[in-house]
Protein backbone atom coordinates (compact mmCIF):
# COMPACT_ATOMS: atom_id res chain seq x y z
CA UNK A 1 0.00 0.00 0.00
CA UNK A 2 2.58 2.02 0.72
CA UNK A 3 4.02 2.08 -2.71
CA UNK A 4 0.97 2.41 -4.51
CA UNK A 5 0.07 5.72 -2.22
CA UNK A 6 4.25 6.51 -3.40
CA UNK A 7 3.59 6.02 -6.81
CA UNK A 8 0.00 7.89 -6.56
CA UNK A 9 1.37 10.73 -4.74
CA UNK A 10 4.60 11.14 -7.50
CA UNK A 11 2.07 11.16 -10.56
CA UNK A 12 -0.15 13.67 -8.96
CA UNK A 13 3.02 15.97 -8.59
CA UNK A 14 3.85 15.36 -12.07
CA UNK A 15 0.60 16.13 -13.00
CA UNK A 16 1.31 19.74 -11.11
CA UNK A 17 4.48 20.50 -13.14
CA UNK A 18 2.34 19.72 -16.45
CA UNK A 19 -0.38 22.39 -15.67
CA UNK A 20 0.15 25.43 -16.90
CA UNK A 21 -0.96 28.40 -14.72
CA UNK A 22 -3.67 30.91 -16.24
CA UNK A 23 -3.21 33.19 -13.46
CA UNK A 24 -3.70 37.05 -14.62
CA UNK A 25 -0.86 39.29 -14.28
CA UNK A 26 -1.86 42.19 -12.35
CA UNK A 27 -2.40 45.52 -14.10
CA UNK A 28 -0.03 47.35 -11.16
CA UNK A 29 2.75 45.15 -12.23
CA UNK A 30 2.46 45.01 -15.68
CA UNK A 31 2.39 48.96 -15.23
CA UNK A 32 5.24 49.07 -12.73
CA UNK A 33 7.78 46.43 -15.03
CA UNK A 34 6.57 46.70 -18.66
CA UNK A 35 5.88 50.51 -18.82
CA UNK A 36 7.43 52.78 -16.57
CA UNK A 37 10.90 51.95 -17.30
CA UNK A 38 10.76 52.97 -21.16
CA UNK A 39 8.66 55.98 -19.92
CA UNK A 40 11.57 56.60 -17.54
CA UNK A 41 14.60 55.90 -19.91
CA UNK A 42 13.10 58.53 -22.46
CA UNK A 43 12.02 61.25 -20.19
CA UNK A 44 16.01 61.00 -18.61
CA UNK A 45 17.21 61.01 -22.71
CA UNK A 46 14.66 64.30 -23.28
CA UNK A 47 16.03 65.96 -19.83
CA UNK A 48 19.82 65.34 -20.48
CA UNK A 49 18.94 66.78 -24.16
CA UNK A 50 17.52 69.66 -22.70
CA UNK A 51 20.17 70.64 -20.57
CA UNK A 52 22.53 70.13 -23.67
CA UNK A 53 20.27 72.81 -25.05
CA UNK A 54 20.17 74.99 -22.38
CA UNK A 55 24.23 74.76 -21.74
CA UNK A 56 24.24 75.91 -25.92
CA UNK A 57 26.68 72.52 -26.20
CA UNK A 58 26.47 73.09 -29.49
CA UNK A 59 24.93 76.29 -31.55
CA UNK A 60 21.15 76.17 -31.93
CA UNK A 61 20.98 75.30 -35.88
CA UNK A 62 22.86 71.96 -34.84
CA UNK A 63 21.44 71.29 -31.73
CA UNK A 64 17.48 72.20 -31.32
CA UNK A 65 15.65 71.60 -28.48
CA UNK A 66 12.89 68.71 -28.11
CA UNK A 67 10.12 71.51 -28.50
CA UNK A 68 11.58 72.16 -32.35
CA UNK A 69 11.11 68.12 -33.05
CA UNK A 70 8.09 68.13 -31.51
CA UNK A 71 6.91 71.19 -33.76
CA UNK A 72 8.14 69.45 -37.17
CA UNK A 73 6.36 66.42 -36.14
CA UNK A 74 3.34 68.07 -35.16
CA UNK A 75 3.79 70.38 -38.73
CA UNK A 76 3.79 66.94 -40.79
CA UNK A 77 0.63 65.38 -39.05
CA UNK A 78 -0.90 68.30 -39.86
CA UNK A 79 0.00 68.62 -43.19
CA UNK A 80 -1.74 64.88 -43.78
CA UNK A 81 2.24 63.63 -44.41
CA UNK A 82 3.56 61.62 -41.62
CA UNK A 83 2.06 58.48 -42.56
CA UNK A 84 2.59 58.98 -46.11
CA UNK A 85 6.60 59.01 -45.44
CA UNK A 86 6.21 56.23 -43.14
CA UNK A 87 3.88 53.94 -44.92
CA UNK A 88 6.36 54.11 -48.22
CA UNK A 89 9.18 52.84 -46.04
CA UNK A 90 7.65 50.41 -44.33
CA UNK A 91 5.93 48.83 -47.42
CA UNK A 92 9.26 48.72 -49.12
CA UNK A 93 10.96 47.15 -46.21
CA UNK A 94 8.25 44.26 -45.55
CA UNK A 95 8.13 43.34 -49.22
CA UNK A 96 12.11 43.25 -49.23
CA UNK A 97 11.46 41.36 -46.22
CA UNK A 98 9.54 38.77 -47.59
CA UNK A 99 11.36 38.22 -50.90
CA UNK A 100 14.47 38.03 -48.31
CA UNK A 101 12.53 35.18 -46.19
CA UNK A 102 11.74 33.47 -49.75
CA UNK A 103 15.13 33.19 -50.71
CA UNK A 104 17.18 33.33 -47.13
CA UNK A 105 15.35 30.22 -46.33
CA UNK A 106 15.89 27.61 -48.75
CA UNK A 107 19.52 28.84 -49.52
CA UNK A 108 20.12 28.53 -45.52
CA UNK A 109 18.21 25.02 -45.93
CA UNK A 110 20.61 24.09 -48.82
CA UNK A 111 24.08 25.32 -47.19
CA UNK A 112 23.20 23.49 -44.01
CA UNK A 113 22.38 20.05 -45.50
CA UNK A 114 24.40 19.82 -48.47
CA UNK A 115 28.16 19.93 -47.40
CA UNK A 116 29.59 20.32 -50.55
CA UNK A 117 27.00 24.02 -51.03
CA UNK A 118 28.77 24.80 -47.21
CA UNK A 119 32.13 24.86 -48.67
CA UNK A 120 31.35 26.97 -51.79
CA UNK A 121 29.24 29.32 -50.57
CA UNK A 122 29.20 29.43 -46.28
CA UNK A 123 32.15 31.52 -46.18
CA UNK A 124 30.32 34.23 -48.97
CA UNK A 125 27.32 34.03 -47.18
CA UNK A 126 29.16 34.88 -43.79
CA UNK A 127 31.52 37.90 -45.61
CA UNK A 128 27.90 39.11 -47.12
CA UNK A 129 26.87 39.96 -43.64
CA UNK A 130 29.74 41.69 -42.24
CA UNK A 131 29.51 44.09 -45.26
CA UNK A 132 27.91 47.39 -44.93
CA UNK A 133 25.02 47.59 -47.37
CA UNK A 134 25.46 50.79 -48.07
CA UNK A 135 28.67 49.42 -50.05
CA UNK A 136 25.98 48.18 -52.45
CA UNK A 137 24.33 51.39 -53.21
CA UNK A 138 26.51 52.84 -56.12
CA UNK A 139 26.70 49.20 -58.02
CA UNK A 140 22.91 49.19 -57.29
CA UNK A 141 22.30 51.84 -58.76
CA UNK A 142 24.81 51.50 -62.21
CA UNK A 143 22.75 47.93 -62.74
CA UNK A 144 18.94 49.25 -61.88
CA UNK A 145 18.86 52.65 -62.09
CA UNK A 146 17.21 55.03 -59.78
CA UNK A 147 14.33 52.46 -59.66
CA UNK A 148 12.66 50.47 -57.09
CA UNK A 149 14.87 47.82 -58.79
CA UNK A 150 17.92 49.53 -56.85
CA UNK A 151 16.55 49.74 -52.89
CA UNK A 152 15.26 45.99 -53.32
CA UNK A 153 18.47 44.68 -54.40
CA UNK A 154 20.04 46.68 -51.42
CA UNK A 155 17.71 45.28 -48.79
CA UNK A 156 17.91 41.73 -50.43
CA UNK A 157 21.89 41.78 -50.14
CA UNK A 158 21.65 42.83 -46.68
CA UNK A 159 19.12 40.87 -45.60
CA UNK A 160 19.17 37.31 -46.83
CA UNK A 161 22.85 36.62 -45.64
CA UNK A 162 21.42 36.90 -42.40
CA UNK A 163 18.44 34.71 -42.49
CA UNK A 164 20.36 32.17 -44.37
CA UNK A 165 23.17 32.08 -41.66
CA UNK A 166 20.04 31.95 -38.89
CA UNK A 167 18.53 28.73 -40.25
CA UNK A 168 22.44 27.27 -40.89
CA UNK A 169 23.28 28.46 -36.87
CA UNK A 170 19.24 26.67 -36.15
CA UNK A 171 20.23 23.26 -37.99
CA UNK A 172 23.43 22.95 -36.52
CA UNK A 173 22.20 22.86 -32.97
CA UNK A 174 19.45 19.92 -33.94
CA UNK A 175 20.74 17.02 -31.35
CA UNK A 176 20.54 14.30 -34.53
CA UNK A 177 18.31 12.17 -32.48
CA UNK A 178 15.47 14.32 -33.64
CA UNK A 179 16.95 13.47 -37.13
CA UNK A 180 16.94 9.79 -36.77
CA UNK A 181 13.84 9.81 -35.08
CA UNK A 182 12.53 11.30 -38.20
CA UNK A 183 13.62 8.89 -40.47
CA UNK A 184 12.31 5.83 -38.59
CA UNK A 185 9.03 7.28 -38.84
CA UNK A 186 9.20 7.68 -42.46
CA UNK A 187 9.93 11.48 -42.88
CA UNK A 188 11.95 12.08 -45.79
CA UNK A 189 12.93 14.87 -47.85
CA UNK A 190 10.31 18.15 -47.94
CA UNK A 191 8.62 16.07 -45.18
CA UNK A 192 11.67 16.09 -42.71
CA UNK A 193 12.03 19.44 -43.83
CA UNK A 194 8.48 20.67 -42.66
CA UNK A 195 7.88 18.56 -39.82
CA UNK A 196 11.38 17.89 -38.54
CA UNK A 197 14.20 20.23 -39.78
CA UNK A 198 12.82 23.60 -39.61
CA UNK A 199 10.03 23.00 -35.65
CA UNK A 200 13.84 22.01 -34.63
CA UNK A 201 16.27 25.04 -35.84
CA UNK A 202 13.19 27.45 -35.47
CA UNK A 203 14.95 29.26 -32.22
CA UNK A 204 17.94 29.78 -34.78
CA UNK A 205 15.53 30.87 -37.72
CA UNK A 206 13.92 33.28 -35.23
CA UNK A 207 17.06 35.16 -34.21
CA UNK A 208 18.21 35.11 -38.24
CA UNK A 209 14.48 36.70 -39.03
CA UNK A 210 15.18 39.45 -36.15
CA UNK A 211 18.71 39.99 -37.65
CA UNK A 212 17.37 40.36 -41.25
CA UNK A 213 14.54 42.24 -40.64
CA UNK A 214 17.28 45.02 -39.00
CA UNK A 215 19.41 44.54 -42.00
CA UNK A 216 16.47 44.73 -44.80
CA UNK A 217 15.66 48.21 -42.28
CA UNK A 218 18.92 49.64 -42.05
CA UNK A 219 20.06 48.57 -45.99
CA UNK A 220 16.44 50.43 -46.92
CA UNK A 221 17.53 53.79 -45.02
CA UNK A 222 21.20 53.53 -46.60
CA UNK A 223 19.20 53.30 -50.04
CA UNK A 224 16.63 55.72 -49.49
CA UNK A 225 19.39 58.16 -48.37
CA UNK A 226 20.94 58.12 -52.09
CA UNK A 227 18.30 56.83 -54.68
CA UNK A 228 15.89 59.46 -54.96
CA UNK A 229 13.81 60.60 -58.00
CA UNK A 230 10.32 61.82 -57.57
CA UNK A 231 8.72 58.79 -58.86
CA UNK A 232 9.73 57.20 -56.18
CA UNK A 233 7.82 58.84 -53.71
CA UNK A 234 9.38 59.87 -50.28
CA UNK A 235 10.63 57.46 -47.48
CA UNK A 236 11.95 58.36 -44.33
CA UNK A 237 15.62 58.04 -45.31
CA UNK A 238 15.12 60.50 -48.50
CA UNK A 239 12.83 62.19 -45.77
CA UNK A 240 16.59 63.02 -43.52
CA UNK A 241 18.22 63.50 -46.62
CA UNK A 242 15.90 66.76 -48.03
CA UNK A 243 15.99 68.27 -44.46
CA UNK A 244 19.63 67.51 -44.26
CA UNK A 245 20.17 69.63 -47.22
CA UNK A 246 17.95 72.04 -46.17
CA UNK A 247 20.42 72.59 -43.30
CA UNK A 248 17.19 71.59 -41.29
CA UNK A 249 18.42 70.10 -38.17
CA UNK A 250 14.97 69.80 -36.44
CA UNK A 251 13.47 67.76 -39.21
CA UNK A 252 16.98 65.23 -39.33
CA UNK A 253 16.33 64.41 -36.04
CA UNK A 254 12.91 64.01 -36.57
CA UNK A 255 13.40 61.47 -38.98
CA UNK A 256 15.76 59.99 -37.21
CA UNK A 257 13.53 59.38 -34.52
CA UNK A 258 10.78 57.97 -36.75
CA UNK A 259 13.02 55.57 -37.98
CA UNK A 260 13.98 54.17 -34.86
CA UNK A 261 10.37 54.05 -33.36
CA UNK A 262 9.23 52.03 -36.48
CA UNK A 263 11.96 49.78 -35.74
CA UNK A 264 10.81 49.41 -32.27
CA UNK A 265 7.31 49.39 -33.03
CA UNK A 266 7.36 45.99 -35.75
CA UNK A 267 10.33 44.30 -33.06
CA UNK A 268 7.50 44.77 -29.55
CA UNK A 269 4.62 43.83 -32.47
CA UNK A 270 6.05 41.14 -34.49
CA UNK A 271 9.24 39.36 -33.56
CA UNK A 272 8.90 40.01 -29.55
CA UNK A 273 5.27 37.75 -29.42
CA UNK A 274 6.48 35.51 -32.01
CA UNK A 275 9.60 34.93 -30.17
CA UNK A 276 7.33 34.34 -26.38
CA UNK A 277 4.87 32.27 -28.39
CA UNK A 278 7.80 29.71 -29.37
CA UNK A 279 9.68 30.26 -25.83
CA UNK A 280 5.96 29.38 -24.11
CA UNK A 281 5.73 26.57 -26.66
CA UNK A 282 8.31 24.48 -25.81
CA UNK A 283 8.59 25.46 -22.11
CA UNK A 284 11.35 27.82 -22.16
CA UNK A 285 9.55 30.70 -20.96
CA UNK A 286 9.54 31.53 -17.22
CA UNK A 287 6.57 33.43 -15.70
CA UNK A 288 7.59 35.11 -12.57
CA UNK A 289 5.54 34.07 -9.31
Amino acid sequence: MTDGSDLAGLNAGLDALDTHTTERTPVGRILLTKVLPPIVAVTLVLAAWQLAYWAEVKPEYVLPAPADVGRTLREMWLQGTLFDFIWTSVSRGVLGFLIAIAVGTPLGLLVARVRLVRSAIGPILTGLQSLPSIAWVPAAILWFGLTNGTIYAVVLLGAVPSIANGIVAGVDQIPPIYLRAGRVLGARRLTSVRHVLLPAALPGYLAGLKQGWAFSWRSLMAAELIVSSPALGTGLGQLMENYRTMQDMAGVLTAIILILLVGVAIDLLFFSPLERRMLRGRGLLVRAG
